[in-house]
């Protein structure tokens, strides 16, 4: 059985591990794009190599998942994230003093790890353990102050380049894991939950024993690891090219540059209106219709470039896909995260999240690149967006899937 020192809802311990999540993923995940130039003029690097670094650090990330996600399970979660804090402030000391590409290339590396150990997938499985009647809640609200990272992190940390330099600025990152999220960390996570005999999850219920030593091969695990994947996939590829697609629809150079940032706006305000409002919807149609934003969304920008429509209703159509998108992709990750926990398995959640980072990650280095390649200066991202839509689409579709697999007689009823 799951054995806790305490499942009650504990606010504080999630309003300062979400404080660790916003430091965590300001100073890895956001501050690169910061970092990239001045690295490059001093290293001597192309853009492909720098790029390469943060690839890899996402590669490492997902590689690691599945072992880190089996010592959450059993109960060293504490451990983990103390690891990733420490690993965090190592590597960004580290970056500070490299040299050259190589090292440069190993530093993220490094930086991969601490990812690995640090930001969502752990803090997710933790809360999952922690709060079996409230998990996604605590998701809910670690997402929330995540999201704030890049508005607070990025002009922060350009504020200190300009004053410090960049290795300075690195340096200082490294002190924020060492002087706030280390610390949090160790207190907070004291009495991680322990795995303590055979799991309750939705195959012994069906008494299908073999699926807990192979969780792999419940059909409700792969169609989750499907949406997962492609889902990834959808959100990491348009990032990259938002000025550039956005530029194709002859709107204002403005509003290319500002519906961006009105994206992330979006996405904040997305999951605090789900944080107030989703006691009043079912949580799994919600889960539902939520990711069903992100195609709608897509399928505007389409229909504006199909029927060659003015500048103003194209503007119109941007506007509309910023919403749907950045509303669709906010609420996601609280999707992404509980969507094992409900369907799969609640007490493996952490290695069954791992197994799927290393496809996930895969997805989310490679799905940039395939829009890029498929641009053509004749049909520009149509093509690209044609695929994303589908794969949206499939996404979900395999997210109905498992809700339905769960609901199996054989399987229980939905948790």
């Amino acid at each position: 059985m799951l054995r806790t020192k305490s499942q009650t809802y504990d606010a504080r311990m999630v309003g300062w591990l979400s404080l660790a999540q916003m430091i965590s993923w300001g100073t890895m995940f956001y501050s690169f794009s910061l970092l990239m130039e001045p690295l490059e003029r001093e290293l001597g690097m192309g853009r492909a190599q720098s790029s390469l670094a943060f690839s890899g650090a996402l590669l490492t990330e997902g590689l690691l998942g599945w072992m880190i996600g089996r010592r959450i399970d059993r109960g060293q979660g504490r451990a983990v994230m103390c690891c990733g804090s420490a690993l965090a402030a190592a590597g960004l000391g580290l970056l500070g003093l490299v040299r050259s590409p190589a090292e440069f290339l190993l530093v993220w590396v490094l930086l991969g790890a601490a990812m690995a150990c640090a930001l969502y997938n752990p803090a997710f499985a933790i809360v999952t353990h922690r709060f079996p009647q409230d998990f996604r809640r605590a998701i809910i609200t670690l997402t929330f102050l995540g999201g704030l990272a890049s508005t607070v992190f990025i002009p922060l940390i350009a504020w200190l380049i300009s004053h410090f330099g960049w290795r300075h600025t690195v340096m200082l990152l490294a002190l924020l894991h060492l002087l706030i999220c280390l610390p949090v960390h160790w207190h907070w996570l004291r009495g991680d939950a322990t795995l303590q005999g055979p799991t309750k999850s939705n195959a012994t219920r069906s008494g299908n024993l073999r699926s807990i030593s192979r969780p792999w091969a419940q059909p409700s695990f792969l169609l989750i690891g499907v949406f997962i994947t492609l889902m990834m996939g959808v959100t990491a590829a348009l990032p990259a090219h938002m000025v550039s697609l956005l530029r194709e629809q002859g709107i204002s150079e403005r509003w290319v540059l500002g519906i961006p940032a009105l994206i992330g706006v979006l996405q904040v305000l997305g999951r605090l209106a789900l944080y107030f409002f989703e006691h009043l919807f079912d949580m799994h149609a919600s889960n539902r219709w939520i990711p069903a934003l992100i195609p709608a969304g897509l399928a505007l920008l389409l229909a504006a470039g199909t029927l060659g429509t003015s500048g103003e209703a194209r503007l119109v159509c941007a506007l509309a896909f910023a919403a749907l998108y950045g509303m669709g992709n906010g609420m996601l990750t609280i999707v992404k995260g509980t969507a094992i926990a409900l369907y799969v398995d609640s007490q493996q959640v952490a290695a069954l999240n791992g197994l799927v980072a290393a496809p996930a990650a895969l997805a989310r280095a490679l799905a940039p690149l395939a829009l890029g390649a498929l641009w053509t200066a004749q049909t520009g991202y149509r093509v690209g967006l044609e695929w994303l839509l589908l794969a949206s689409v499939l996404a979900i579709a395999a997210l109905i899937g498992a809700q339905k697999k769960a609901t199996e007689p054989q399987r229980g009823p939905l948790r």
